[in-house]
């Protein structure tokens, strides 16, 4: 029996000793961790209930006052008022090309060279008109010297002055017509030199060696652009439109060149609306630093003149999710309500703004993605 007392004592003191070590919670780190929160979704989708709230700062919308911005895409094209056309007056053959498409050329500069019949008759009926002047001047002095002695009348006189005033208009009108053509009245040639009107770049060339010409009624061999200043032509859908307005300035940013930004100028707002796509034309005038290529895609975002007051938040407190921008905000009861927003211009100190959605002075969570990953476990 005393043995039996001795054992059944042994066995209390072991049972005593187990259950003291499981009451002793020190150095567990899952019972040091906080309470996980929980989170209960209401009938509202957009709707999250919490247990602990106060895990989730929460910071306040401020004022940010900043002009509106209409960002458009466009294109970019010669200006039109510094854009010349090469016009070959003199019909005939093409014996020579000096240029091509995209070079650069001078003002003076020889482009090409036209063999033409026009040119080889303006020079004859040039030369029998200097003949025929020379003769009526000659004709003009006999007459005066005659009449001073009396030998003929003062008709016929008058007669030799009419002849010899129509022979000089023979000779300015003949020589205007080869100037026209682009002949020199010094070097009789059946050859006209074409040269370049302005200083610029070739933006169209329609002519090739050997081609023919019919003068005015062919296309002009060249087109030469001043490329110095040029338009951008941006198409804004007509509920966009009261945003452009003539003067106002656009930032443009180039496809090719990201971090490059000119500044333009709208010069024009197209009346007309595409009938199809529902936009007009918007043109931008700006100086080209030589970056500027026709045909370019550019982006310009239009600046406003008044000023609008906007919410501006932490970058953080504005989910992205499913392309749409989102905030959370307290509704009380330990709950956040989904609220989507219309984001701005990121701005400096991590701060980023809200056109809509949100107003000054509402309350957000800091940081809306740690609550969406505390919603979706």
């Amino acid at each position: 029996m005393r043995s039996l007392r001795i054992e059944a004592g042994a066995v209390l003191f072991v049972l005593a000793a187990l259950l003291g070590g499981c009451g002793d919670t020190k150095g567990d780190p899952k019972a040091e961790a906080p309470p996980r929160t929980k989170v209960e979704h209401e009938d509202d989708a957009n709707i999250v209930q919490t247990e602990h709230p106060e895990q989730f700062p929460l910071a306040t919308a401020v004022e940010h006052a900043s002009a509106s911005q209409l960002v458009a895409t466009g294109t970019i094209s010669p200006d039109v008022s510094r854009t010349v056309p090469v016009v070959s007056l003199a019909a005939g053959r093409v014996v020579e090309i000096r240029a091509r498409l995209g070079d650069t050329v001078k003002k003076g500069q020889l482009l090409l060279r036209v063999q033409s019949a026009d040119i080889s008759g303006a020079f004859s009926d040039y030369r029998k008109a200097v003949a025929d002047e020379q003769l009526a001047r000659t004709q003009l002095d006999r007459s005066k010297l005659l009449y001073d002695k009396g030998a003929i009348s003062l008709n016929d006189l008058q007669v030799s002055q009419d002849a010899e005033e129509k022979a000089k208009v023979d000779v300015e009108n003949t020589t205007e017509r080869l100037r026209v053509l682009g002949g020199d009245i010094n070097h009789p040639a059946a050859i006209v030199d074409i040269v370049a009107p302005v200083s610029g770049v070739i933006t169209d060339q329609q002519v090739t060696a050997a081609a023919g010409t019919q003068g005015l009624s062919s296309p002009n061999p060249f087109t030469i652009s001043d490329l110095s200043n040029v338009w951008i032509l941006c198409d804004v859908y007509e509920n966009d439109l009261p945003n452009a307005h003539v003067g106002e300035t656009a930032d443009i940013r180039l496809t090719a060149y990201p971090d490059k930004i000119l500044i333009g100028r709208i010069s024009n707002v197209g009346p007309v609306l595409d009938p199809s796509l529902r936009t007009a034309k918007v043109r931008i005038e700006v100086h080209n630093p030589g970056l500027l290529r026709i045909g370019m895609f550019v982006t310009a975002t239009f600046h406003a003149q008044k000023k609008e007051t906007y919410a501006a938040v932490p970058s953080s407190a504005i989910l992205h999710l499913h392309d749409r921008d989102w905030v959370y905000v307290p509704v009380g009861d330990k709950k956040f309500r989904r609220v989507e927003v219309v984001s701005g211009n990121v701005l400096p100190n991590g701060m980023q703004e809200v056109v809509s959605g949100i107003k000054p002075g509402q309350s957000v969570v800091t940081n809306a993605l740690v609550l969406q990953n505390t919603v979706e476990e």
